[in-house]
């Protein structure tokens, strides 16, 4: 669950918003800390081969497509996803290296 100022919701609806932009391969939702939002929805996205696209699309459709409290903050882009051994997605990683991130820490391998 995700908790931005007085609403929560799933990152799922989020996550499928931004699956159907064509250059999108795969995405994972988190919240990251905020000091405003209480958390900031983020977007981890992983681009298809020889695909661009850049933060303002992502968000731009996810406003024509989302209420606005479900619209991520933040885009980032990576090459892959954290995975387990049975392929789940390990937010809980991302969401501890871009909390790292966030915090002004120097992150290896984004």
């Amino acid at each position: 669950m995700i908790k931005t100022r007085s609403e929560n919701f799933s990152s799922r609806e989020v996550e499928e918003t931004v699956c159907q932009l064509d250059a999108v391969s795969e995405v994972a939702v988190i919240a990251l800390g905020d000091p405003l939002w209480v958390e900031t929805v983020t977007a981890i996205v992983v681009l298809r081969n020889d695909q661009i696209i850049d933060e303002q699309t992502v968000i731009s459709h996810c406003k024509s497509q989302l209420a606005s409290f479900e619209v991520p903050k933040k885009v980032i882009f990576v090459n892959s996803l954290p995975r387990n051994p049975s392929g789940k997605i390990l937010k809980r990683n991302l969401r501890e290296l871009y909390e790292q991130a966030s915090s002004g820490d120097v992150i290896s391998g984004l």
